[in-house]
């Protein structure tokens, strides 16, 4: 195997985690997985492609809520089982809850609280859209 490829084959159902980090300020905005299908349509468009695992199928990042993913650099890791995309975040959400990041509750030894401002409603997202589900 070429060591600068993604190995799809590691596990049995072809997945690999994908980071996805925003590419001006390092911030990590979301976890997502990927397939040998949705890794070959990323490469082709430059758009973050992802496979979905409750739907059971290929999805583009903002598809129905207009926040796409422009992938700017691919990194993988040593294992070559592991992606890194950095990306220009188009509109303000990379989060389907409205938040910049997937990663916007901080755990505390008093709880949980909220590190972040929602910058969109989510329901503003995802009005038109017949599967709310499609982030």
């Amino acid at each position: 195997m070429d060591p600068g490829i993604p190995d799809f084959d590691k596990n049995e159902k072809g997945l690999l985690p994908v980071i996805v980090q925003d590419a001006e300020t390092d911030r990590v905005l979301m976890l997502a997985y990927t397939n040998r299908q949705a890794w070959e349509k990323t490469m082709q468009t430059g758009r973050a492609t992802f496979w979905s695992r409750s739907r059971n199928s290929v999805w583009v990042k903002g598809e129905s809520s207009g926040n796409v993913q422009n992938v700017r650099e691919v990194y993988v890791d040593c294992d070559a089982d592991t992606l890194l995309y950095k990306v220009e975040q188009v509109g303000g959400a990379a989060c389907h809850e409205g938040y910049p990041s997937c990663f916007y509750r901080k755990i505390t030894a008093e709880g949980v609280e909220t590190s972040a401002y929602r910058v969109v409603n989510p329901e503003d997202l995802y009005s038109n859209s017949a599967d709310s589900n499609a982030r």
